[in-house]
C-alpha cells in the first residue's frame, strides 16, 4: 500500500496549501468564506489526526468492549443529529431513532460478518469500526430525511387524516400513504447513487482503495458490498423509525395528537 502523502510536516503543509489557494480565491471573489474555510481546515486536520491516532491505538488493543464502546458513541451522536434535523419535537423520538439505527446496523454487520467477511473475531476493529461507522452515518441521514418528511406530511394533512379516522380508518391506515412516501424519500439518495455509480461518479471508497494500490476489480467488489449494506440498513432504519413515529402521532383513543 502506497501513501499519497508522507506523514511529515512538509507534505502536510503542501496539502494545506491547496486550501490556502481556495481561501485566497474566496477573498479575491469577496465571497466572505475565508473564516469558514479556515475553521474547516483546522477542524479537519485536528479531528482526523485525533481519529487516526485513536484508531491506531484501538486496532493495537483489539478489544471487543473498546470496539462496542466506539460504535455506541458513534450511534448516539448519529441519533442526536438525526433527531435534531426533525423540526417537530416529538416525545421519546431520540430512543426511537437510536433503536432504529441500532437494529439496522447490528443486523447488517451480523449478516456481513457471518456470511461474507467471516473475520477470525467478530469484533475485528479493522472491519467492525469502519463498516459500522459507514452504516451508522448513512442510516442517520436516511432517518433524518424520512422522519422529517413524515412529520411534515402529517402536520400538513391533519384534516385529511382526521377525515379518514372519522370514517372508521385505523391510525395506521390513515397515515400509511405518508409513511410510504417518507420511506421512499429516505431511500431516494441511496437509490440514485446506486443508479449512477461507476458511470457518472466514482465512489470515494472505491477511489481510495484504488489509490492505495488495491486491484480495481477487488475495489469494485468491495464497493458493491458496501453499497448493498447501506441500502439494506437505510431501508430497515426508515421502516422501523416511521412505524414508531406513526404510533407517536395518536393517543390511546386513536385520536391524532397535534
Amino acid at each position: 500500500m502506497q501513501d499519497l502523502i508522507k506523514p511529515d510536516f512538509v507534505a502536510l503543509a503542501s496539502v494545506v496549501g491547496l486550501m490556502g489557494i481556495a481561501i485566497g480565491l474566496s477573498a479575491w471573489e469577496r465571497l466572505g468564506l475565508e473564516l469558514n474555510l479556515a475553521l474547516a481546515v483546522g477542524r479537519t486536520i485536528l479531528q482526523l489526526a485525533v481519529l487516526g491516532y485513536f484508531l491506531e491505538f484501538i486496532f493495537a488493543v483489539n478489544n471487543a468492549w473498546a470496539v462496542l464502546a466506539i460504535l455506541t458513541v458513534m450511534l448516539t451522536i448519529a441519533a442526536i443529529v438525526a433527531r435534531n434535523r426533525i423540526t417537530q419535537k416529538i416525545p421519546q423520538i431520540l430512543p426511537l431513532v437510536w433503536g432504529s439505527i441500532l437494529v439496522s446496523t447490528a443486523l447488517t454487520l451480523i449478516y456481513t460478518n457471518l456470511l461474507i467477511i467471516q473475520p477470525e473475531r467478530w469484533y475485528e476493529p479493522q472491519y467492525a469500526i469502519p463498516l459500522g461507522g459507514m452504516v451508522i452515518g448513512n442510516a442517520m441521514n436516511a432517518a433524518a430525511i424520512a422522519g422529517e418528511r413524515l412529520v411534515s406530511s402529517v402536520n400538513n394533512n391533519y384534516l385529511e387524516i382526521e377525515t379518514f379516522l372519522s370514517l372508521g380508518a385505523t391510525p395506521q391506515q390513515a397515515v400509511t400513504q405518508y409513511r410510504k412516501e417518507a420511506i421512499r424519500a429516505g431511500l431516494l439518495p441511496t437509490i440514485n447513487q446506486m443508479m449512477i455509480v461507476g458511470m457518472a461518479t466514482l465512489p470515494s471508497i472505491f477511489t481510495g482503495q484504488v489509490l492505495s494500490g488495491v486491484n480495481p476489480r477487488a475495489a469494485a467488489s468491495n464497493q458493491i458490498l458496501l453499497m448493498f449494506m447501506v441500502a439494506f440498513a437505510n431501508l430497515l432504519t426508515t421502516i422501523l423509525l416511521t412505524r414508531g413515529l406513526c404510533r407517536q402521532f395518536f393517543n390511546s383513543n386513536a385520536q391524532l395528537v397535534r
